[in-house]
């Protein structure tokens, strides 16, 4: 087995390290408004599940790695305080992944895309109607972190879940349940690879 000292490494050996054996991931697809309500949208796969009580998700955005600054998403969410999550699955992945181009912030990168908006009810950012999963949320914590203390690496969005959105076919309502099998999401992997859900097992937690 090979030992590897992360801090002898580049900041780019060391994503690749970490992308490449921290998988699969889910992509939260997120929009925001701009100070000028131009609807921002872009995937991250540093997320996940934080507390259930009460509901809360993390996304973290990388700063840009040349000047440092804020991405348009982490902007966004601080200054106007709320962002939307949608699930990426295999129905949205391929707009999905064309939000992933960089651009100004005057531009949408929904414009590049087939993806439509629509009201969202809990907070003013719009949801994207194709998604068939997706979270309201308000932003709970704003942390900086990495880096250095003048400058860190990313920052770490606790988004509040004030509303859920699930398409009919996924939701049990008698059970409460999401079924699984329906959602047919996708994960990153490393460099331009996603994967699929694939074999689904169960394994009975000890008392």
């Amino acid at each position: 087995m090979v030992a590897i000292d992360p801090t002898t490494l580049s900041e780019r050996d060391n994503y690749k390290i970490l992308t490449g054996t921290i998988i699969p991931r889910p992509v939260a697809f997120v929009t925001t408004l701009t100070e000028n309500e131009t609807i921002n949208a872009a995937p991250f796969s540093y997320f996940n599940i934080v507390s259930a009580n009460p509901p809360l998700v993390s996304v973290a955005v990388q700063r840009h790695p040349n000047s440092n600054e804020k991405k348009d998403t982490a902007r966004n969410a601080i200054q106007q305080g709320e962002f939307v999550v949608h699930l990426g699955d295999e129905y949205i992945v391929e707009d999905m992944n064309q939000t992933a181009a960089s651009l100004p912030p005057e531009e949408s990168e929904l414009s590049h895309t087939s993806l439509t908006t629509i009201p969202s009810d809990r907070v003013k950012v719009p949801s994207l109607k194709e998604a068939r999963i997706r979270f309201e949320c308000t932003l709970e914590h704003h942390l900086e972190v990495g880096g250095t203390e003048e400058q860190p690496a990313c920052d770490l969005l606790i988004g509040r879940i004030v509303a859920y959105h699930i398409d009919d076919a996924l939701y049990d309502e008698e059970k409460g349940y999401i079924r699984t099998d329906l959602v047919k999401p996708v994960s990153r992997l490393a460099g331009q690879d996603y994967a699929k859900l694939g074999e689904i097992f169960s394994i009975e937690r000890p008392s």
